[in-house]
C-alpha cells in the first residue's frame, strides 16, 4: 500500500489493517497494536521526514506468515534512525518533570517483537516484527 504523505491516509492505513488482520485471523489486541505502531511512524515520517511542502510517498508493506507478521515502512524523507538517533524517554523521573520527546519509538520497541532500520537508495527502511 502507497500512502501520501498527509494525515487523512490515516484512516486509510486503519481500515486497511483491521481488513487485513480479520481476514488473516490475528488477535484483535495485535490489530491494535500494529495500527498504533504504524500510526506513530507515519506520523513521525509525515511530520518530521520532509523538508518541503510537497506530497511524498510512503510505501507500506504487511505480510502474515512463519507465525509472524512483518511490516515494512519505506520513505524518501530526511535520513533518520529512530532505533538510534530517538531521545530515549526517561523511564524514571517524576512524570511533570520528564522531557517530552522519545516516547512513540519507545511504544514501538516495546510492542514490536523486533525492529530495525537501513538507509538504502536514498530511503528510510524500517522493518518491523511482532509473534503471532
Amino acid at each position: 500500500m502507497t500512502i501520501e504523505s498527509k494525515h487523512d491516509e490515516l484512516d486509510r492505513i486503519t481500515a486497511a489493517i483491521e481488513e487485513l488482520g480479520e481476514e488473516s485471523g490475528w488477535p484483535l489486541e495485535l490489530t491494535y497494536k500494529i495500527n498504533l505502531v504504524l500510526e506513530e511512524l507515519t506520523l513521525n515520517i509525515m511530520n518530521y521526514g520532509y523538508t518541503d511542502e510537497e506530497i511524498h510517498y510512503i510505501d507500506l508493506s504487511v505480510k502474515t506468515e512463519d507465525a509472524k507478521v512483518t511490516i515494512e515502512i519505506v520513505d524518501d524523507g530526511r535520513p533518520f534512525n529512530p532505533i538510534n538517533d530517538a531521545p530515549h524517554p526517561d523511564l524514571e523521573g517524576p512524570m511533570m518533570d520528564r522531557r517530552i520527546g522519545g516516547w512513540g519509538i519507545h511504544i514501538v520497541r516495546t510492542i514490536m517483537d523486533d525492529v530495525s532500520y537501513v538507509r538504502a537508495d536514498n530511503k528510510n527502511r524500517m522493518k518491523l516484527v511482532a509473534k503471532l
